[in-house]
């Protein structure tokens, strides 16, 4: 993902749509957008639930919409947050984008008022479990 004008696309994406989370538990917003194998930005925001294990986190909700549309395949995701530090994808997540993602997708995490943070998928979750460990 070496052109700019993409990560500002994801980066608006993720930010139009985590204006929309529902997070009215722990305050703490966060959008996530994928770009697919099909070319398209797919995009979830978190939605949080009174019962906390049933909310949704943005990175699963993008996965959704991205199966949902008919794409396949992670090839740069792009996860915004609030504060300076970068908003990283949480253990469940990252194992949720390997389900879809290459090793060397790339996966920016940006707290919206710090830096971003670029790195693969294999450097959030070394060492990983994926569909190729299973006979299908």
């Amino acid at each position: 993902m070496a052109e700019p004008k993409l990560g500002e696309a994801l980066f608006a994406a993720a930010e139009a749509i985590r204006a929309k989370a529902y997070a009215p538990y722990s305050g703490f917003s966060v959008g996530a957008a994928i770009l697919a194998d099909d070319g398209q930005i797919y995009a979830g925001c978190n939605i949080e639930n009174a019962a906390y294990p049933q909310g949704n986190c943005a990175e699963a909700s993008a996965i959704a919409a991205m199966i949902a549309g008919g794409a396949k395949r992670i090839k740069a995701i792009y996860v915004t947050g609030p504060g300076a530090t970068p908003v990283t994808p949480c253990g469940g997540c990252r194992q949720r984008i390997r389900e879809f993602a290459d090793l060397d997708s790339v996966v920016i995490s940006h707290g919206v008022e710090g830096k971003p943070l670029t790195s693969t998928l294999e450097q959030l979750l070394p060492h990983s479990f994926g569909p190729e460990f299973l006979d299908k």
